[in-house]
């Protein structure tokens, strides 16, 4: 081994120190950052598949599972039928491309027998060729007899006759039937008549009252006149006697006087009568029996 060729591996070159050498290999700058091409493929080929699945679900729920409808015809609109008989209505319903439904039928006051009252789907609104319209067509006015409503109470009366149709209308009066009860009727029950109708009933008030006069002291002549003027009846006259009363004259009544009685009340009456009286038995002179004894 030759020393000088050790000692010149040892001096440095010439113009400056010596350096050491890296002994790998150097890295290009910027060789950290980029990725590699089969992770940019994998991304590219998920990217495609997921679509391509979305596409096929989309094709599937709209031709399979819900199949977009197909658009409907041309709607139609509704003729006018009201007013018309049925037989019109069907032809004009038919003409019109639609079709008869039911067909419903009510009483009306002043509607023709037989006409169109109403109709549904309605007058201008739009329907699917051959729909079905319904009719409610009149059957006229109503025809009912007037029930009996003598001797009822008012409340059940109108109940009665408002339930079969009739209207009413109530007038009071007088009369010997209880207060609150039908007592006549306009017209007469059982006629027949058309709906609505207005039934006319008269309630009693009950019997007429009057206010017993004051009998005492008045002759039985003049008693029973005033009596008899204001509609009371004396069913019943005794006869009496009392002292310093005299004869012939009333001397008890009964009801009361001032009392409110009903019109043909019964009355009774005393009256007075001195052959009733017992006999006076004639009087001694007590003075001059005195003048007399011892």
């Amino acid at each position: 081994m030759r020393l000088g060729s050790s000692i010149g591996r040892r001096r440095p070159a010439r113009g400056g120190r010596g350096k050491r050498r890296p002994t790998g290999k150097k890295r290009r700058p910027g060789s950290r950052r980029r990725r590699p091409a089969g992770a940019f493929r994998r991304v590219l080929r998920g990217t495609v598949l997921l679509a391509a699945m979305f596409g096929l679900g989309y094709v599937v729920a709209t031709r399979a599972l819900f199949p977009v409808p197909a658009p409907p015809p041309d709607l139609l609109g509704v003729p006018d039928l009201i007013g018309l008989d049925l037989e019109d209505a069907v032809g004009r319903a038919e003409a019109a491309g639609l079709a008869l439904g039911a067909v419903d039928s009510m009483y009306h006051p002043s509607a023709a027998t037989g006409s169109i009252l109403g109709q549904s789907p309605l007058p201008g609104q739009l329907a699917l060729p051959g729909a079905a319209i319904e009719f409610a067509i009149s059957l006229g006015p109503e025809h009912r007899a007037v029930p009996d409503m003598i001797g009822q109470r008012e409340q059940w009366a109108r109940v009665l006759l408002a339930a079969n149709g009739f209207s009413v209308a109530v007038e009071a009066v007088e009369d010997e039937e209880p207060a609150g009860e039908v007592v006549a009727m306009e017209p007469e029950a059982g006629t027949g008549v058309t709906l609505p109708f207005e039934v006319r009933l008269a309630i009693s008030l009950g019997p007429p009252v009057v206010e017993m006069p004051f009998l005492l002291g008045q002759s039985e002549e003049e008693a029973l006149l005033l009596l008899d003027s204001l509609g009371l009846f004396v069913t019943e006259i005794q006869l009496d006697a009392i002292p310093g009363i005299d004869q012939g004259v009333v001397i008890e009544q009964d009801p009361p006087p001032a009392s409110t009685v009903e019109l043909g009340s019964d009355v009774r009456l005393v009256i007075g009568d001195r052959a009733l009286l017992p006999v006076e038995l004639p009087r001694t002179d007590t003075t001059a029996a005195q003048e007399q004894s011892p």
